[in-house]
C-alpha cells in the first residue's frame, strides 16, 4: 500500500500533462501511485496517460466513457486509490521539487492528521510565480494539529481540493464524494474541513497553480456558473445534517455571498442577459440560508443587504461607480506623479546652478538597496579619515535601518535626493546613478563595481542579446563618461573594465574594499553572527549563493536544497541566498521549508553571511572571488555550464582554474561533499592559487587606500598590500605595489 495516491484528472490539457506527471515522477520521495483519469478528453490526454502507465508501474490510467467533469473524474480516481493519503493534482498544474517528501515529513511531524493544508504559488507563462496572498495563515505555530474551530482563518486560504492531503480512511468513513458541475471543490473542501478531527498546516509551496491565458474552465462564459447555487445547497445540507456544525452556518453564509459577489462582478463568466436571473437566485439563497443576528463585517454589510433585497440594478450601479472611482483614482495618481516629477526636475536644475559642496559625499549601492558592498566600506572609512566630511546614503525606505546613525539617509525621488546629486563633491556607487544625473565640474565620481567579473559585462554584451535584454548601450557609454575613477580588485578586472567600459577615467587597482572585513573580523564576532542567524552550535554552515540566469525567467534555484541536506545529514545547515534579481522575481515565493535550510536572502550583508559560514557553494557568482579571502572551502555546482556560457559567457574557463572542487550535477556534488576532499589539501591548493591571482591587494586596507587617494588626494605613502603570493622559502609573502592607470 503506497503512502500517497496522486489523482490527476485530465481534460483538454495535453500541452501540460507531461509536465504535470513528470513533476510527480521526478520527486525524490517514491512511495506513491499516480492515477490519471482521462475524462473522455478529445485531445491526446488519454494516449499520454497510457504512455506513462506503460512506462512506470506506479502510474495507472482510467478512461471514462463520456465527459463527466472534474468531480466525477476525481471520484473515479478515489475509487481506484489505495494510498494512505489522497492528493489531487490538476492536469495543468505541477508539484514543486521535493513536495512529496516535505508533505510526508509534515504528516509524520503532526501525527498523521485527517487533513494537511499546504501552500501553492500561481505560475505564469512568463515564468513568474506569485505565492498565495494568505500564506500567513499556514504558519506552523501553535498545536501541531487542531480542529477548524481553533484556526477558522484557514478558510481564507483558497478553497480548492488540490492544496490538501486527505487521509483516505477519514474520507471513506465520512462518505465524501465530489458532485457534478462547476465549483465542485466547494461542497468538498468546506465539509471536509468542518468534519475533520485533526488538521495540520504546511508552510511550504508544494503546487504550481498554472494561470492559463485561455482555456481555464472557470473563466469561460457559460450558464454552468449557475451550478454554484446547487453546490452551496449541498454545503448547507451537510451542516443541517450535523447539528454540531450549526456554528459554521453564519460563516458559510458570508462565504457564499462573497462567492456570489465575485461571480456576479467577474467579466466574462455570466452570459449576456443572465445577470438579473443570477441575482434573483442569489437573493433566494440569501433569504433561505441567512442567520438573523449573525455578525457581518461593516464593509460587506451593504453588499449583503443588496443581495437580500434583490436590488439588482442598485448593485450594478454601485459596482460600476466603484470601478469608475478606481480608474479616476489611478489617473489622478498618475497626474500627481507626473507633476511631482516635473517639479523635482525643475528643483534639480535650480540646484545645479548653486555651488558644489566639496565636503559632501553621496554613496549608494545596487540601485538604492541597503548599506552594503564596497560603497559601504568606503563610506565608513571616509567618515573616519576625512575631516569635516558629511556623508549621505541613498536607499529605499525599507532599507534605511541598515544605514549607520552617523550617515544621513536619502530616499530616491525626493527633493533632498536631487539636491545631493546636484551639489555633493563626491559621488560613489557600485552601479550607475540616475541617467538624468548631470556630472558637474568639481564633482568626483568613483565607480567601485560589485565584484570581479567572471561573466560578460558592459559593451561585451552587445553580441549577447539574451543577457543584454533591453540594455541601452548608448546610455551606458554616456554614464561611463561621468566616471572619474574606476576601482579594480586585480589585473584581470582592470583589463576587463577598461575594455568593456571604455572612457577616460583613472583605474585604481587597489583591491576590494568590501573584503576588508574578512581580514579584520574576530572569532567572537563570527560566533555572534552565527548565533543571530540561528546556526546550531557544532554544525557546518554551507552558504549557497547562486547567480542569476539571464536565459531563464523562472527564479527556481538550480540546486535541490532539501535533497542536499538529507544527503549531508543532521550536522549541516544551508544558508540559502538568492540573487537579488531572482529574489525580486520570486515575489513572495519562499525558500524550501526545512529545519536545516535557513533563508538568508533578506539579510542586508552578504559579507556577514560569508563570515558566518564554513564553506561556499556557488556557480558563476563573483562572490567566490571575495570568499577565498577567508581561506575556507569553495565548491562549484556547474550543472548548466553550456547553457550559461551560450547565454551570458565568461571571461575564463572556470573548470580549468577553479577555487575548489567542481561538480557538474547534483549527484556529483553529493559525492564530493560525502568525503573530505572538498576541504582537503587539493582543494586548499586550488583555493590558494585562485586567491593569489585574483586577490593580490586584499589585505584589509583597500578602503583606506581608496579614501586617501580619492578624498585626500594622497598619491604616495598609501598602505602597501602584502598578499598571499609568491611565497619564498621563508614563507614570507612579497609586497606587491598597487597600480594606477589613466585611460584615454
Amino acid at each position: 500500500m503506497p503512502r500517497f495516491s496522486v489523482i490527476v484528472p485530465a481534460y483538454r490539457v495535453q500541452a501540460y500533462l507531461h509536465a504535470c506527471l513528470d513533476s510527480v515522477l521526478d520527486q525524490s520521495y517514491k512511495d506513491y501511485e499516480i492515477i490519471v483519469v482521462d475524462d473522455c478528453s478529445p485531445d491526446a490526454c488519454g494516449p499520454i496517460a497510457d504512455e506513462y502507465a506503460a512506462r512506470d508501474p506506479r502510474v495507472s490510467a482510467v478512461h471514462l466513457p463520456h465527459n463527466a467533469g472534474l468531480g466525477p473524474a476525481r471520484n473515479a480516481g478515489v475509487a481506484r486509490a489505495s494510498g494512505d493519503y489522497l492528493l489531487f493534482l490538476d492536469g495543468d498544474d505541477t508539484f514543486t521539487p521535493e513536495a512529496l517528501q516535505t508533505i510526508a515529513d509534515r504528516l509524520d511531524a503532526t501525527g498523521g492528521p485527517d487533513v494537511l493544508v499546504y501552500d501553492y504559488a500561481r505560475t505564469y507563462w512568463s515564468g513568474g510565480a506569485v505565492r498565495n496572498t494568505f500564506a500567513e495563515h499556514l504558519a506552523e505555530t501553535g498545536p501541531a494539529s487542531f480542529r477548524l474551530a481553533q484556526r477558522p482563518e484557514l478558510l481564507k486560504v483558497l478553497m480548492v481540493v488540490w492544496n490538501k492531503a486527505y487521509r483516505r480512511e477519514f474520507i471513506e468513513a465520512e462518505g465524501f464524494a465530489f458532485p457534478p458541475g462547476y465549483y465542485e471543490d466547494t461542497p468538498w473542501t468546506y465539509p471536509v474541513l468542518m468534519a475533520a478531527g485533526s488538521i495540520a498546516v504546511l508552510d511550504a509551496v508544494c503546487v504550481g497553480y498554472r494561470q492559463r491565458r485561455r482555456g481555464n474552465i472557470l473563466s469561460t462564459t457559460t450558464r454552468r456558473h449557475f451550478d454554484v447555487f446547487d453546490q452551496y445547497d449541498r454545503v448547507f445540507a451537510f451542516i443541517d445534517a450535523r447539528p454540531e456544525l450549526a456554528v459554521w452556518r453564519p460563516v458559510m453564509f458570508r462565504r457564499m455571498l462573497d462567492h456570489f459577489s465575485t461571480l456576479f462582478t467577474s467579466r466574462g463568466r455570466l452570459p449576456r442577459g443572465t445577470r438579473a436571473e443570477f441575482f434573483r437566485r442569489a437573493r433566494a439563497h440569501c433569504r433561505r440560508y441567512r442567520v438573523p443576528g449573525a455578525p457581518v463585517p461593516c464593509r460587506t454589510r451593504l453588499r449583503h443587504a443588496l443581495f437580500r433585497l434583490g436590488a439588482h440594478r442598485t448593485y450594478r450601479f454601485l459596482w460600476a461607480a466603484q470601478q469608475l472611482r478606481g480608474r479616476l483614482r489611478h489617473r489622478c495618481a498618475a497626474l500627481r506623479r507626473a507633476a511631482r516629477g516635473a517639479a523635482l526636475q525643475l528643483h534639480y536644475r535650480v540646484q545645479l546652478r548653486l555651488p558644489v559642496r566639496p565636503a559632501d559625499a553621496v554613496f549608494a549601492a545596487y540601485w538604492h538597496r541597503g548599506y552594503t558592498c564596497s560603497p559601504a566600506a568606503l563610506e565608513a572609512t571616509a567618515r573616519a579619515l576625512v575631516p569635516g566630511l558629511r556623508t549621505f546614503w541613498i536607499c529605499r525606505p525599507e532599507d534605511a535601518h541598515t544605514v549607520p546613525a552617523a550617515t544621513r539617509v536619502l530616499h530616491p525621488g525626493t527633493y533632498a535626493y536631487w539636491t545631493a546629486l546636484a551639489r555633493a563633491g563626491y559621488l560613489v556607487n557600485n552601479v550607475n546613478f540616475d541617467r538624468r544625473l548631470v556630472k558637474r565640474r568639481g564633482q568626483v565620481f568613483l565607480q567601485t563595481h560589485h565584484g570581479t567579473p567572471l561573466k560578460t559585462m558592459g559593451t561585451d554584451l552587445v553580441h549577447r542579446p539574451a543577457a543584454a535584454g533591453p540594455m541601452d548601450f548608448e546610455q551606458l557609454l554616456r554614464n561611463i563618461d561621468k566616471w572619474d575613477f574606476s576601482l579594480s580588485a586585480n589585473e584581470h578586472s582592470t583589463l576587463v573594465w577598461e575594455r568593456t567600459y571604455p572612457s577616460g577615467y583613472t583605474t585604481l587597482e587597489y583591491g576590494s574594499p568590501r573584503n576588508d572585513v574578512f581580514h579584520r573580523a574576530r572569532p567572537a564576532e563570527v560566533a555572534q553572527l552565527r548565533e543571530r542567524l540561528a546556526v546550531p552550535p557544532g554544525h557546518t554552515a554551507l552558504l549557497y549563493a547562486p547567480t542569476h540566469r539571464d536565459y531563464r525567467r523562472d527564479p527556481h534555484p538550480p540546486l535541490d536544497l532539501v535533497r542536499l541536506v538529507r544527503v549531508l545529514g543532521p550536522h549541516f545547515v544551508v544558508l540559502a541566498r538568492s540573487h537579488y534579481l531572482d529574489a525580486a522575481s520570486r515575489a513572495g515565493t519562499s525558500c524550501p521549508s526545512h529545519p536545516q535550510i535557513i533563508d538568508v536572502t533578506g539579510h542586508p550583508s552578504v559579507e556577514e553571511l560569508c563570515l558566518a559560514s564554513d564553506a561556499l557553494i556557488t556557480d558563476y557568482s563573483s562572490l567566490m572571488f571575495d570568499y577565498v579571502n577567508l581561506d575556507r572551502p569553495v565548491v562549484l555546482h556547474l550543472a548548466d555550464r553550456e547553457a550559461y556560457e551560450a547565454a551570458r559567457g565568461t571571461y575564463f574557463d572556470l573548470e580549468a582554474f577553479p577555487p575548489g572542487a567542481v561538480a557538474r550535477d547534483q549527484d556529483e556534488l553529493h559525492r564530493i561533499l560525502a568525503t573530505d576532499h572538498w576541504r582537503g589539501p587539493r582543494a586548499a591548493q586550488r583555493r590558494a592559487a585562485f586567491r593569489a591571482h585574483f586577490c593580490p591587494y586584499d589585505d584589509g586596507h583597500a578602503a583606506e587606500r581608496v579614501v586617501r587617494r580619492v578624498f585626500l588626494g594622497e598619491t604616495s605613502g598609501l598602505p602597501v598590500p602584502t598578499p598571499l603570493r609568491d611565497l619564498g622559502t621563508t614563507g614570507v609573502p612579497r609586497q606587491v605595489p598597487v597600480r594606477e592607470y589613466t585611460n584615454g
